[in-house]
């Protein structure tokens, strides 16, 4: 495997840098960025259009609210705080990174094109991001609009070898996002992507596995 500087193999996911920081909020981006780990975090869309940090398409597990984000414009959205955790802003966290640090951004509900071209322009000038998604009709259409943008495909433990196979035929593919099942899968490994596994949970599995693999992890 490619020998790379340490902080650039490994993500550490929704920025949980341990178990006192929470996901996605600013804090825990500082906090990793400051440990020099790139970060992964997820994006939906608000009513007006806003691009927020956030993974679930609703509020109720982290506010016990029963509302969706993509139905709540941001000036009310980011009233709605949680033990002083507020919703924060894409563009927050990319000020954040001072285009220092690697910012993989998986992409949640299926973006229309619109909505992926002021994508690409809201993270135009920050050369360290790179776009990810399960609904892998969002980085196709991201690669129609700017074939030369830094993307990978996302997969569950329920992909099958053979469809994660096909999709690393794509020259234009530059990651694949694997669930940690595929760890040791010769096939997978024989390919020429450069493939991040997730989501390591312990410091035991992290240990495992760092020296040889890209990992997106949490609670270090």
């Amino acid at each position: 495997m490619r020998t790379k500087p340490f902080f650039f193999m490994h993500i550490i996911h929704r920025g949980r840098v341990n178990k006192s920081y929470k996901e996605n909020c600013l804090k825990s981006f500082r906090a990793s960025f400051k440990k020099r780990f790139g970060i992964e975090t997820d994006i939906h869309s608000t009513k007006d259009k806003k691009f927020v940090c956030f993974h679930d398409f609703t509020l109720n597990r982290i506010f016990k609210i029963s509302k969706s984000i993509k139905n709540i414009n941001y000036e009310n959205l980011k009233k709605i705080k949680n033990k002083n955790f507020q919703i924060p802003l894409l563009k927050e966290v990319l000020k954040i990174s001072k285009n220092k640090f690697p910012v993989f951004i998986e992409i949640k509900p299926l973006f229309d094109k619109k909505l992926l071209s002021n994508l690409i322009k809201e993270t135009r000038g920050f050369k360290k991001c790179t776009f990810i998604s399960f609904k892998h009709e969002n980085i196709y259409n991201l690669l129609k609009l700017n074939s030369k943008l830094s993307v990978g495909l996302s997969f569950s433990n329920k992909s099958s070898v053979k469809s994660i196979l096909k999709s690393s035929l794509n020259k234009k593919i530059k990651y694949l996002i694997l669930d940690k099942k595929f760890l040791n899968n010769e096939k997978i490994n024989k390919t020429n992507k450069e493939k991040y596994y997730y989501t390591i949970k312990s410091k035991k599995e992290f240990l495992k596995y760092y020296e040889n693999n890209n990992l997106i992890f949490e609670n270090l």
